[in-house]
Formats: C-alpha cells, sequence, structure tokens
C-alpha cells in the first residue's frame, strides 16, 4: 500500500470513526495503543508496515483486534498527553518509536506491555536492565549503532570530495538527540571537520538557521528526530537554496527532497514491532522478549538533489545504493 492509499484509507475508516464507537470496538478487542511520530502524510508508511504485519499475523483491524492510532504530529512533547490518554483506555498493548515518546510512554505505566519499534540505547535510557533480559513492562528494538555516525559521513565525504566544514542540525528540546548529536561531532572531528551545531527549538528557528548557513558550510548533518521529520521537506528546499548537501538517517528525509541517508529501514523496523506484539497478546511477558537490533540497513541517494546542488555522485557509490531517487520532493511546505 502506498502513502497516498494508506492516508485515503485513514481518511475513509478508522480515522473517521466516532469516538464512542471506536472506544465501544476497543473494549470487545484486543487492543493496541499506537503513538505514532509525525504526521499520517510523514509517517502513515510506518503504521502501514505495521499493520500488514500483524494482519500476516492473523490479526486484522476491526475482526480480530482494535488499534487506537495517536500522532504526536513530529511534537514529542505531546506524547505524555496521548500516552495517558491510551492508559484510561487500558490497552492490551502500547506501541511507539523514538526515544522521548518511549520515555513518555514508560513515564504512564509499569503495568501495560510497551513495545518500542525504534529506541535509541534503551539500557542507557534506563527503557531495559539488559538486551536479553529486559525485564518490567517495555522490550522492542533498538537502532543504537555507534559507528553510523562516522558511516554516514565516509558516504558523505564521497558525494562531496572537498568536505571541511559539517553543521550539524538537532532539536535541542529532545535531550536524546543531544546526547546522539555529541556522538556525530566525535566522529566529525575524528575525520578533522570542522563542526557548527545548529540548534532547532521549535518550527520557526529552521528557516533562518539554515539561510545563516549560506556559504558557511560544506554539508549539513540532520539529526533524526521527529520534528525535523516532520519539517523535512522545508529543511531540504531551503538547503538545496543555500547550496548545501543534506546527511540523514533515514530514507523519508531523501524522498523529501535531501540528498542521501544511510541507517535502519523504519519500516522493517515497524514491521518488526508487529511480531512482538503477537507475541504479547498470545501470552508472552515483555520482560522475558529480548531487544533486537536493526538487520537491515539502507543506502538511498537522490540524484535530483545532488543535479540541483551541482553534485556527480561516483558510479561506485550508485551501485551500492539501496535505492536512487530521480525525482524532487513534491509537496510544497509553506
Amino acid at each position: 500500500m502506498r502513502r497516498r492509499e494508506f492516508i485515503a484509507l485513514l481518511g475513509s475508516g478508522v480515522a473517521a470513526w466516532p469516538l464512542a464507537a471506536r472506544g465501544q470496538q476497543s473494549r470487545n478487542l484486543p487492543t493496541i495503543g499506537f503513538i505514532i511520530p509525525g504526521t499520517p502524510s510523514s509517517h502513515g508508511q510506518l503504521a502501514t508496515a505495521f499493520a500488514r504485519r500483524l494482519r500476516e499475523l492473523g490479526w486484522t483491524e476491526g475482526s480480530t483486534i482494535a488499534i487506537e492510532h495517536r500522532w504526536t504530529e513530529g511534537r514529542s512533547e505531546r506524547a505524555a498527553a496521548l500516552a495517558a490518554g491510551l492508559v484510561r483506555i487500558k490497552p492490551d498493548v502500547i506501541v511507539t518509536g523514538g526515544s522521548a515518546n518511549v520515555a513518555a510512554v514508560k513515564e504512564a505505566t509499569s503495568t501495560i506491555p510497551i513495545i518500542f519499534a525504534a529506541a535509541g540505547d534503551p539500557i542507557a535510557n534506563g527503557f531495559v536492565a539488559s538486551l536479553a533480559r529486559p525485564g518490567g513492562n517495555l522490550t522492542g528494538l533498538s537502532v543504537q549503532q555507534t559507528d553510523l555516525g562516522a558511516k554516514r559521513l565516509e558516504l558523505l565525504r564521497e558525494v562531496v570530495p572537498g568536505l571541511q566544514r559539517l553543521a550539524i542540525m538537532a532539536n535541542v528540546e529532545n535531550p536524546i538527540t543531544v546526547l546522539e548529536m555529541r556522538e556525530v561531532q566525535a566522529a566529525a572531528r575524528s575525520l578533522g571537520l570542522h563542526v557548527d551545531t545548529v540548534e532547532i527549538r521549535e518550527p520557526s528557528d529552521i528557516a533562518p538557521a539554515i539561510t545563516a548557513l549560506k556559504g558557511c558550510t560544506d554539508g549539513i548533518f540532520v539529526q533524526a528526530d521527529p520534528l525535523l521529520s516532520a519539517h523535512r521537506i522545508q529543511i531540504n528546499t531551503l538547503a538545496v537554496s543555500v547550496q548545501s548537501p543534506t546527511l540523514h538517517g533515514g530514507r523519508e528525509f531523501v524522498e523529501g527532497g535531501g540528498l542521501m541517508s544511510y541507517g535502519p529501514n523504519f519500516a522493517d523496523l515497524y514491521r518488526r514491532a508487529a511480531d512482538y506484539v503477537d507475541k504479547i497478546l498470545r501470552g508472552a511477558k515483555p520482560g522475558d522478549i529480548p531487544v533486537e537490533q536493526p538487520t537491515r540497513f539502507d543506502l538511498v541517494i537522490n540524484l535530483s538533489t545532488a543535479r540541483a546542488l551541482g553534485l556527480e555522485v561516483p558510479p561506485s557509490l550508485l551501485a551500492r545504493a539501496h535505492e536512487v531517487i530521480e525525482c524532487a520532493a513534491q509537496r510544497d511546505w509553506r
């Protein structure tokens, strides 16, 4: 199912149901609370991958299960209220992704099983006691990969051979993102790059921050974060206007006009999260299910953006890419 089809499905199905009807259905069927980063247009493909895998496992929404969708709209601070609302309807399991969202759900309940589809360093963040034996009511998939920052920068240098100055854009209101940013800073400095930090706290910070980079940087490393993901088209459009290539951690950013990304396949992670839910609904305890790591890492390159920036992508890099996109972002961010 493509993204437009998913949005249409939301418009004609679950999203349009009266709350009372949905509440009645939830009481009669095993219920999954689903807090999704972003919006249906920005992260709908993750919900689609999750639902498709559930169907493969024998769980069909509206027939054998109910799913209560909640969207953070790129604002992690909304997760606490959304989690509290879900806890009140007592779902059988709650699924979410992004460390800040996981932390908010963990704070809301110590009894309802929680599956994180993607979380950074679940041990350091206090989500689990260990990867093999999580304990407590949380388990899921960790995206912690300490060498990813250096790997991404090496790939960017293949496209931008003269890379010397790097800007790192991060939502500094997200403490998890700040920790990850420091790892990227260390990786960049180990490669001899001059590093500047672009601090974003709210959407209105994005345009002036990127405009100020004109002529001052050779590339922008955009830290993965629900806020920045929700505004990725704006970020990439502005970056092209100041002739700055962008480097990302997920495919959706490149589909939104970024130059390239390397990182876990998030649709696959949400698909695998459905396997955890299946085990929980069949009686397993989250504390007994080991935390797993990504198994799919994708290199995605946007040739249209490369041409707009006057960059030539080496054939050797194109040959290693899992996907090459040859179109610009389609939606207007204004």
